[in-house]
């Protein structure tokens, strides 16, 4: 493990992540600085904690908007997929609930 420092709205965090992983965790912070910058500098939003939120569910639906870039599933979005999965785990509940009753 490793340490880095990065720095979030103005505060300086010190992280722990593996070797190698640094980069990685550094762009990260970078673009989480970026969203909860944007989002204090709207002033729509007071308090560190509420602009957290507000950046965290901002990049929660950016993520769940993510297409898949190639294979069966290219062109959905994660939430579909999500969706796809548990179609498909209702669909066999269903078809092995007579199967139980045999055994």
């Amino acid at each position: 493990m490793i340490q880095v420092d990065v720095t979030i709205m103005g505060q300086s965090y010190k992280l722990s992540c593996k070797n190698g992983e640094d980069r990685a965790l550094r762009e990260a912070a970078a673009y989480l600085d970026g969203k909860m910058s944007t989002i204090r500098d709207a002033a729509k939003v007071k308090g560190n904690d509420r602009i957290a939120v507000m950046a965290a569910l901002s990049m929660t639906t950016e993520l769940l908007a993510t297409k898949s870039p190639e294979g069966p599933l290219s062109g959905m979005s994660l939430a579909e997929v999500k969706q796809k999965i548990n179609d498909m785990h209702e669909t066999m509940d269903h078809a092995l609930t007579p199967q139980e009753k045999l055994f």
